[in-house]
């Protein structure tokens, strides 16, 4: 084994070693899914910050909502699509940002640990209060009027705005196999479509059933970028502007127009 010196050296060598170890059990188990695997055709890429840990990824009209994570660099961006910030907030930073959503005239925006959502007034952004989350908050989008919420499992919450409560819980699988690690979301229409964390997929969800229809797999692209940006890390980021995917990843240099 390497000898990796310092903090940063092994944090990244265990970084990468997760991914593998992830990566491989996730092939190994979707050797008895029934789902396919397409490949997405890229149509246009538009530059993105490299410095922003994608948790959540959305269109407001002709611009884009992102918010990022890491303790001490969370926020939340409004952009347009040339790269132009319009608007910005951090949250504190002993808050991990997540995934968010715009409903009405705010935004949702979780947090990882601390069971924890923000309120945001939608423009401009200004926090308007929060609200607690039963588990851990990975990806949120929006769902018949309902928000709907990942944690790193197998197990989507639906949970009612305003209350806040959990009002039904779909599980995603493939097959007789349940499929974990669901990240950043995206609905258009009765169709989810999920990251899955530390692989390069992209699970389309049919709802409400939970059943995989297809993955979306960005493997190719994403090894291209890899091996030219050593430092980025996972895909994660999926937008729909009614016609289009827009597919990016946490600290990745660009966002990719794409059709599937």
């Amino acid at each position: 084994m390497p000898n990796f010196v310092g903090r940063d050296s092994r944090l990244k060598w265990l970084s990468s070693l997760v991914f593998i170890l992830s990566s491989l059990v996730f092939t190994l188990s979707s050797a008895y899914a029934e789902a396919p695997r397409v490949v997405p055709t890229i149509l246009d890429s538009i530059p993105h910050e490299q410095s922003h840990f994608t948790q959540g990824l959305s269109f407001d009209g002709k611009e884009m909502i992102e918010t990022t994570g890491l303790y001490g660099k969370s926020g939340l961006y409004r952009r347009t699509l040339d790269g132009k910030i319009l608007d910005s907030a951090r949250i504190e930073e002993r808050y991990f940002g997540e995934g968010s959503v715009a409903l009405g005239d705010e935004i949702y925006y979780l947090t990882w640990k601390s069971h924890k959502a923000f309120i945001y007034s939608r423009k401009p952004f200004k926090k308007k209060g929060e609200f607690r989350i039963p588990t851990e908050g990975w990806g949120l989008t929006l769902w018949r009027d309902q928000l709907l919420m990942s944690n790193g499992s197998d197990e989507l919450l639906q949970i009612a705005p305003g209350g806040f409560d959990v009002s039904g819980i779909i599980k995603v699988h493939d097959g007789r196999y349940s499929i974990k690690l669901l990240n950043e979301l995206e609905v258009v229409g009765n169709i989810l479509y999920a990251n899955i964390w530390q692989t390069d997929l992209i699970a389309e969800i049919e709802l409400p059933s939970g059943k995989v229809l297809r993955y979306i797999d960005f493997s190719k692209k994403a090894g291209e970028i890899r091996e030219k940006f050593p430092g980025v890390d996972v895909l994660n980021g999926i937008a729909y502007d009614g016609k289009n995917f827009w597919i990016t990843g946490k600290l990745w240099p660009q966002i990719y127009k794409v059709k599937f």
